[in-house]
């Protein structure tokens, strides 16, 4: 039987080496997340201004995003006056990472639509966030 706490666990540290190998930010898991509502998975090194919320699921199987992982996301980008991101995957599919779609478009205000990219497609979004 999969313990399915130790399998979102070991998706969130591999997040996390990814947005390293590809951004050069350090990433840890926050375990507040468990103690306390309204936090995201992962949070950067101490002194990085990373403008989302992490949030990491990790699923056997699945049809995209699904609404309460959203408003999970939103809760705790909210809290922390970040945006939200919802980073997911399902068994033998490729990882997808869905943000508010007026970060992609570089608009103010948040229109309520998402956009789903892939991890490379992410870390450019952020990358080019984090120069402006």
């Amino acid at each position: 039987m999969v313990n399915s706490r130790a399998k979102g666990a070991q998706f969130e540290r591999s997040i996390a080496n990814y947005l390293w190998d590809n951004l050069g930010i350090k990433f840890k898991r926050d375990l507040e997340q468990y103690r306390e509502g309204d936090h995201g998975d992962l949070v950067p090194e101490k002194g990085v201004d990373f403008p989302f919320v992490i949030e990491c699921k990790r699923y056997k199987s699945g049809d995209g995003m699904r609404p309460d992982w959203w408003g999970q996301a939103s809760r705790a980008a909210n809290r922390a006056g970040k945006l939200p991101c919802v980073v997911y995957k399902f068994d033998h599919r490729d990882v997808r990472v869905v943000v508010p779609l007026h970060a992609v478009m570089y608009e103010e205000e948040d229109n309520g639509f998402v956009a789903v990219l892939d991890l490379e497609g992410f870390c450019y979004l952020v990358r080019e966030m984090m120069n402006d």
